[in-house]
Parts: structure tokens; C-alpha cells; sequence
């Protein structure tokens, strides 16, 4: 009240004050109207950054769910490489592959339908007695090599040399994945010649077949040794294209009581990833016991396999030069016996060495292991072997 007599009303809102209810009333409808419409952008932009949000979250969802698919496949995809690279896939085995290559080689007009049903009854028979058919041997090599060692006085100081072993090179039936049983090959016709081995090798007359040395060494896995070597291959080898290395040669080795040891040289130990302890080592070995002044040594040692990331040689022998420098002698499965045989010629000048001589800086792979033999176990020390093959370890050079 005025005390004019005139009524006054206020707002409930912002305290303004109007003579008129009508007036009043208005303002007050204005208040409510511009609240409502506040609260409606409010609303709005609470629910839309909420509808944002769960769409953001949802296209991460499916963003994560797209790589992880595709890292799966991936995955598999690499798996499935890995397992026809290391003949994991069960794409067949040595025989299958032996045909499948003689078929494509009748296909290009490489050889001839009655050589081809030759060459299959040959390759049968030889399955089927678990030996070697002999066509990829070459012989006589090392007593090519010492003869030719004893007229050379350019640049060797000293050599030495393991006792006779054949070369064998990879066939139709292996090629890409079978150097690890050709090494074996070389190894076994070297210990075949020692008459040590006999009783060791008395079942072992010939050299067998690449598919029988997958049973041999199926053999010495159901005897107990390398488990965890055995879970890899899912304890089955024949019939496979599978890939073979230390673990193996060592494990079948041991499992005929032939006594020998893995040499692990894990790491460079010279310049630029190069390995002298290994060179080192293959002297040791060569040398002790066989010293004296003589220029060319031929021991009664056994040949040394030389395992690295996917490939395997086979050690005959190690050269010291005048500089003082080692080169190893290497027997190389991918070499073919036309190559090697040029090494049986009496009047050789050298030059067919470059397949066989490996100097320090020509070996670089990051790790190399070593398969060593050295003389005959006994039953007891098999079975104490066999016990610590659980657990199998190599010798590591620091």
C-alpha cells in the first residue's frame, strides 16, 4: 500500500514491484516461459553430449573389435607361414614331395615318362627298406683334400682334417627343408667308417633315408628323451616336411649311445657380429691330441654339425693360415655333387675351395650351435643322459 490508496504487487521472482495484477501476472509468465527455455537448452545439451558420448564409446568398441580381428588374423595367417615354412602344415612329406616334383619336371619336358616310373619304383624300394638311394652322395672328398693340402704352399700354415665323410646334398624329395637330415647323413657315414661305432651303429649298416631318420628320431622321443622338443613337433616327425636342428641330432645321437654335446655360441664375440670363439673352439677340437709339426693333419675325428637360423653345414675341417688367421671347411647340403666332385680333381688349383672355406667374417647369423661327437656311451651313462634330456641344455660360451 502506497498509502495513496493504490495497491502494489511484487514479483516473487525478482522482487519488482507493479501497481497492475494484469501487468504482474505478465512479467511473472515471462519468468517462467524464459526458465522453461533454459532448462530446455539444458536438457538438450545434457542429453546430446550423453548420445555423444555413447556413440564415441561405441564407434572405440568396434574400432577395438576391427584391429583385434584383424591381429587375429594376422596372427593366424603368420602361423600358417610359419607352419609351411618349417613343413608343420601337413602338406606331406618327402615322398610326396619327390613325386610332385618329378610329375612338374615330366610337365616342363625336364624328363622323360619311363624316367619318371624309374626313378619312383627306385625311390619305393628305397622307402621301403629305410635307406638312402645313394644318388646325391659324393665321396672320396677329404683324401682329395689332404692330397691337395700336401702340394700347397701359398698361404696355409697348418690344417686340419675330420676322418672320411660323404657329402650328401638335398633331392627332389627335400629340397627347402631337409638340410638337418643331410648333415646327419654326413655325420653318420663318417662314424660308419670308425670302426668304435660298431656296436653303437650295428642296426645302422647303411645310411638311412631321410623318412627312416624321422622314425629314428620318433624312436629315441617315445625313449624318454627331449619332451619339450618332441611337444613342438607333436611327437611326430614321418610323413612331414618338418624342419630338424640340434636338439634333434643330439637327441638321436644319444639315443644310439653315441656320446656328443651342443655347444651354444649365443652371441657375437668379435667385431661386427662376428663369432672367433666358435673358429677357436673347432681348433681345439681338431687339434688337441693331433699336434706336432706336420703341415696337413687327417685326424680320426668325426665331422662337427653347424646349426643357425635356418640352415645347417656340416664342419670337415679348419684351416690356420700364415697370418695366423682360422677358416673353417664346410660340406654344404645346397651344394650339388656336380660342384663337389670338381673337388676330386688331383689337379685342382684351389679354386673349388671357395666352396667349402668360410672365414671369420663370412659367418655373421646373431647365435650358431654346435653338435660335437666325442667316443661311445655306456648303458648307464645313456640312461643318466636320457634323465637329464628333461631338462635339455646346451653349453653356452660366454
Amino acid at each position: 500500500d502506497t498509502g495513496s490508496g493504490e495497491q502494489l504487487y511484487e514479483c516473487p521472482m525478482c522482487s519488482l514491484t507493479c501497481t497492475n495484477i494484469q501487468i504482474l501476472e505478465e512479467h511473472v509468465d515471462l519468468h517462467l516461459e524464459e526458465q522453461s527455455f533454459v532448462e530446455g537448452i539444458c536438457y538438450s545439451w545434457i542429453g546430446g553430449s550423453r548420445r555423444d558420448l555413447e556413440l564415441a564409446q561405441q564407434l572405440q568398441t568396434e574400432e577395438d573389435e576391427r584391429q583385434r580381428s584383424e591381429e587375429e588374423k594376422r596372427e593366424r595367417e603368420e602361423f600358417k607361414k610359419l607352419q609351411r615354412q618349417y613343413g608343420l602344415d601337413n602338406s606331406g612329406g618327402y615322398k610326396q614331395q619327390f613325386l610332385k616334383n618329378m610329375e612338374r619336371e615330366v610337365d616342363r619336358g625336364r624328363m622323360q615318362p619311363f624316367e619318371y616310373h624309374k626313378r619312383k619304383t627306385d625311390m619305393m624300394e628305397c622307402l621301403a627298406f629305410g635307406v638312402d638311394d645313394g644318388k646325391t652322395k659324393t665321396s672320396g672328398v677329404i683324401e682329395a683334400l689332404c692330397k691337395y693340402y700336401q702340394n700347397e704352399n701359398k698361404d696355409v700354415r697348418h690344417v686340419w682334417l675330420s676322418a672320411g665323410v660323404d657329402h650328401f646334398h638335398s633331392s627332389l624329395g627335400d629340397r627347402g627343408w631337409g638340410c638337418g637330415y643331410r648333415n646327419f647323413q654326413m655325420l653318420l657315414s663318417s662314424l660308419l667308417q670308425n670302426s668304435s661305432y660298431n656296436d653303437c651303429l650295428r642296426d645302422t649298416t647303411l645310411i638311412p633315408s631321410i623318412p627312416k631318420i624321422q622314425s629314428m628320431i620318433e624312436d629315441a622321443w617315445r625313449e624318454g628323451f627331449d619332451p619339450r622338443g618332441a611337444s613342438h613337433f607333436n611327437n611326430k616327425l614321418h610323413g612331414s616336411r618338418a624342419w630338424i636342428g640340434a636338439c634333434e641330432i643330439y637327441s638321436l645321437l644319444t639315443s644310439l649311445r653315441i656320446k656328443c654335446q651342443i655347444v651354444d655360441f649365443h652371441k657375437p664375440t668379435g667385431p661386427t657380429g662376428t663369432h672367433p670363439r666358435l673358429f677357436e673352439w673347432i681348433l681345439r677340437y681338431y687339434s688337441t691330441d693331433n699336434e706336432g709339426g706336420a703341415k696337413v693333419v687327417c685326424t680320426s675325428k668325426p665331422p662337427i654339425y653347424l646349426q643357425h637360423q635356418g640352415h645347417s653345414r656340416t664342419i670337415v675341417g679348419i684351416e690356420e693360415k700364415k697370418n695366423r688367421t682360422l677358416c673353417l671347411l664346410l660340406f654344404d647340403p645346397g651344394c650339388p655333387s656336380q660342384e663337389m666332385q670338381k673337388l676330386l680333381k688331383q689337379n685342382s688349383d684351389g679354386t673349388s675351395l671357395k666352396l667349402l672355406r668360410r672365414l671369420v667374417g663370412s659367418l655373421k647369423e646373431k647365435q650358431y650351435q654346435i653338435v660335437a661327437v666325442g667316443g661311445v656311451l655306456s648303458p648307464e651313462e645313456k640312461t643318466a643322459r636320457l634323465h637329464a634330456s628333461q631338462v635339455l641344455t646346451s653349453e653356452k660360451i660366454p
